[in-house]
Formats: structure tokens, C-alpha cells, sequence
């Protein structure tokens, strides 16, 4: 008899990391919900996926729209009746401009996306691991390296990173009685569409502008496999994958 795959749920599964991931999670035989904003983008991780994307269920949401996320949990509890793995992968980085000069619709679309999205997702996702049975689940946060130390000009995207950090020690605490495992993997320099700009100049902590290398998202894929895959009476509260000549230790 086949066993039932696990499911999984992916936030900004259209592209970058979440991509990666959700393709990383259909080939290791999950079944996978691809959630962002543009169903095209999500109808070509599920093309990418191959005959894996047979599993993938595409649900366009906003998590910034708390009934948006909503009625992506209840699809997922109809049609699924359970999710074993969230993903909080949806986020959206900051322009490079000094801190005097950000708008405050600016600063609220990121922390609505980076920061109140992953919240709706988390609470929706304890509401449904907890009645499901077997009960419980695993609930994955992508940080960031700026979850621990900021670029210059970036207040927006380090305060949300920063945020989720508590979000993750608030959540494995509150889980810890219900079977909820919750971590957070702090990503430096992977290479997304958001980080070319890196290879060729970003600003340093100096004023100066210099090239950073990248760190190919198969390890990173590879991390998130691994902490998924983890039983629920083990946890890796936080790792951090990064390219190992960037310019983090020692930033400041």
C-alpha cells in the first residue's frame, strides 16, 4: 500500500527561494501547495516541477490578506484535510535608500509582506495542525543574514528579519505543546533575481561598493530538505547557509 505524501505549503513559490523549495519538496515526494501572488509564476514551478508537479496545487494568495490566507488554509483542510510542513518564504526586498527618505507606504508593504504574512500563515497553520490527526506540524521561517546584521539603508527589510526572529522563538515556544516544531534557516547571498545586483557591486557598511559572491540555491534547497524532513521530537531552531567568502563576519 502507497504511502499518503506529506504536505507541504510554500509561500512566494513563484520564484527565488520559494521556487527552489518547492521544486526541492516535489522531488522528494511531498505533495505541495504553491501559494504567491502571479498564478502564471506558479503554474511555471509547477511546469519546472516535471511529473513531480503532478502534486502541485496552485493557489494564488496574498499573504498580506488575512482572508486571502484564509481561504488558502481552507482549501488546504478540504482538500488535504492536513498540512505536515509550512514554508514562510514570501518577502520583498527594500530599495537602497537611506533611512530619512523611506516612505511609510513603503515601510508598511514590507512589513506587511515579510512580517504580517508569515504571522497569518504561522496562526492559520496552528489552528489546523492542532485539530488534525496525527497532530501537529513543522513550520519553516526564511530569515535572513539581515536577520542578524543590517546593510546599509535597509531598515525596512532588517526590522522584519529581525522580527521574525521572535515570531520563530514565539512560535516554537507556543507549539511546543501541541507537536508544532518551528525554526528558521538565515540565507546569505543565494542566487535569486534579487541578489545579481551582488555579484557586480553592493554598498558595505564603509561607503564603498564591492562585488559579493553568491551561494548556489541547491544548498539551500538541501537545508530546508533536511530540517523538514526532521521527526517532531527534533528541531533545528536556527541555521544559516551563506557563501563563504561574504562579507558577514566581522560586518561592523
Amino acid at each position: 500500500m502507497d504511502t499518503p505524501s506529506k504536505i507541504a505549503l510554500v509561500t512566494g513559490a513563484g520564484s527565488g527561494i520559494g521556487r527552489a523549495v518547492a521544486l526541492g519538496l516535489l522531488a522528494e515526494g511531498y505533495t505541495v501547495v504553491l501559494a504567491g501572488r502571479r498564478a502564471d509564476r506558479l503554474q511555471d514551478t509547477a511546469r519546472q516541477a516535471g511529473p513531480h508537479g503532478e502534486r502541485a496545487i496552485v493557489v494564488p494568495t496574498d499573504v498580506t490578506d488575512a482572508e486571502a490566507v484564509r481561504q488558502l488554509f481552507e482549501t488546504i483542510r478540504s482538500s488535504l484535510r492536513r498540512i505536515d510542513v509550512l514554508f514562510n518564504n514570501a518577502g520583498v526586498g527594500t530599495p537602497s535608500v537611506p533611512l530619512e527618505e523611506i516612505t511609510v507606504e513603503h515601510w508598511r508593504s514590507v512589513v506587511d509582506t515579510n512580517l504580517t504574512g508569515a504571522f497569518l500563515c504561522t496562526q492559520q497553520a496552528f489552528r489546523l495542525m492542532k485539530e488534525q490527526r496525527p497532530r501537529g506540524g513543522r513550520i519553516i521561517n526564511n530569515g535572513s543574514i539581515s536577520a542578524h546584521v543590517p546593510r546599509p539603508h535597509s531598515a525596512p527589510y532588517t526590522a522584519t528579519k529581525h522580527a521574525i526572529t521572535g515570531l520563530t522563538k514565539a512560535s516554537a515556544l507556543d507549539g511546543r505543546a501541541i507537536d508544532i516544531a518551528c525554526g528558521q534557516i538565515d540565507i546569505g547571498n543565494a542566487e535569486t533575481e534579487m541578489t545579481e545586483r551582488y555579484a557586480t557591486g553592493v554598498m558595505q557598511a564603509s561607503g564603498r561598493t564591492a562585488a559579493e559572491p553568491l551561494l548556489d540555491l541547491t544548498h539551500v534547497v538541501r537545508a530546508v530538505l533536511y530540517m523538514a524532513g526532521l521527526p517532531l521530537d527534533a528541531n533545528v531552531p536556527f541555521i544559516t547557509v551563506m557563501a563563504t567568502k561574504m562579507p558577514y563576519m566581522g560586518r561592523g
